[in-house]
């Protein structure tokens, strides 16, 4: 798929890697980008092609009126998330379930009603912006993100199938960590949030359905065919 004349809306936009890849749509000569937020005032980014519009994951009316004031989209971005740093044994089920709301059904909420939009351009793609994560637990207070994010990662893998034969690319893109707002309190090494547009638009137009943009994730995916204790132990 062409960024070059694409019509693109992105999820959580206002900041880190959303607003990165508003940029980068834009660089690369888009028509034009819906930047979605829950606070369209929080986006800043101005440019006549970018069009502020509000969007909540778990808000079906919300979404139903970004379906209705975008009806041209052929690229969806689905980017927003959140992290609440539950624990899975400790934490109470509200923090985990708010996790899997986000990332899982949130997602597949856009996802479901933006597929007819797409599909009616004749062609486009969806890229769900995921994690390393989504293949590995790590440090106590990630576990109910990614048992999010293996959820999503799985979901995206799911509607990639069910949209084969109907000209719709689903890319699912892994990192370890950018140095997001998210991230903030996460030690580590950290990408730059723009590397991750650039790798994932870059693998758009290459056709690629599946992109590992950092060391770590590539680190890990090549494990899992491997002992599990290699990761674990």
């Amino acid at each position: 798929m062409n960024i070059n004349g694409a019509t693109a809306l992105v999820t959580g936009a206002n900041r880190g890697i959303g607003k990165h890849f508003v940029e980068q749509l834009v660089a690369g000569g888009a028509r034009k980008v819906y930047a979605t937020a829950r606070n369209i005032d929080a986006v800043d980014i101005h440019d006549p092609r970018v069009i502020p519009l509000r969007l909540d994951l778990l808000d079906e009316g919300s979404i139903g009126e970004a379906v209705a004031a975008a009806p041209d989209v052929n690229l969806l971005i689905n980017n927003a998330g959140i992290t609440t740093g539950a624990n899975l044994l400790s934490s109470p089920l509200e923090e985990i379930r708010a996790d899997l709301e986000t990332h899982l059904f949130g997602t597949l909420r856009v996802i479901r009603a933006f597929t007819p939009v797409i599909e009616g351009q004749g062609a486009g793609a969806i890229i769900n912006v995921l994690s390393v994560l989504s293949w590995v637990a790590t440090a106590a207070g990630s576990g109910s993100y990614s048992v999010a994010k293996a959820a999503e990662w799985n979901m995206t893998n799911g509607v990639r199938v069910e949209l084969a034969g109907r000209n719709i690319l689903v890319q699912g893109v892994h990192l370890g960590g950018a140095d997001t707002d998210m991230m903030a309190g996460v030690d580590g090494p950290k990408i730059h949030p723009a590397d991750v547009a650039k790798a994932s638009l870059a693998g758009l137009e290459g056709g690629a359905i599946e992109v590992l943009v950092d060391d770590p994730s590539r680190f890990v995916k090549a494990a899992l065919s491997g002992d599990p204790s290699h990761l674990y132990g």
